[in-house]
């Protein structure tokens, strides 16, 4: 089935959507109230993608599912602990998960973000690489904002730090796909050159 592209507003806000729920109900109330608008605006945002293009990114559906279950399990036992773990748990997967693929000769960059790359076997590898090791980084800072500050300062962090740097990140690494970037070979060039060899 083919995907709808969504507006660029539109993705941004259901990713960003979720995170400013949580900010402002704990804001306004506390961590726990949070939590719950939290899962219930991950939940939302699938929803609304899915109407809208058909499809939910497997990176949405993978953070959504822990939410889910780090959200309950906080809820459940009263215990902030693991709604302050869960972002360590998802940057941890996406890194084993990175990282573990080129161990295979696999990329999984552009199936975890949902983009069609067309990239050099050499351009995956580094991109992927470089993804690893930014969300094994972002595991580690996960923890050591968690462990050693307030929990409202780990809520602006989430908010706040972790997507600025996220977006640094990413456009940092344009230049790398723009030098291993792989021009997609047309059907008439492929029989114009198919041509070519019959003579």
């Amino acid at each position: 089935m083919d995907k709808t592209q969504p507006h660029p507003l539109f993705k941004l806000a259901t990713e960003l959507g979720p995170l400013l729920v949580f900010f402002i109900a704990n804001a306004k109330y506390h961590l726990f109230f949070a939590t719950g608008a939290f899962m219930v605006a991950i939940v939302a945002a699938m929803i609304a993608s899915y109407v809208v293009t058909r499809h939910v990114p497997i990176m949405a559906l993978v953070t959504g599912a822990v939410v889910l279950v780090f959200g309950t399990l906080t809820l459940v036992l009263h215990d902030e602990t693991f709604i302050k773990v869960k972002p360590t748990i998802i940057y941890g997967l996406f890194a084993a998960v990175l990282g573990g693929g080129l161990l295979f000769g696999r990329s999984f960059i552009a199936v975890m973000f949902d983009q069609m790359f067309n990239l050099t076997p050499q351009g995956w590898r580094i991109l992927t690489m470089r993804w690893a090791l930014f969300f094994a980084g972002m595991a580690i800072l996960n923890e050591i904002v968690w462990r050693t500050q307030t929990t409202d300062f780990w809520v602006n962090f989430k908010v706040f730090g972790v997507t600025p740097l996220t977006m640094v990140f990413a456009i940092a690494q344009m230049p790398l796909t723009k030098r291993y970037h792989l021009e997609p070979v047309s059907l008439e060039t492929s029989e114009a050159e198919a041509g070519d060899l019959r003579k």
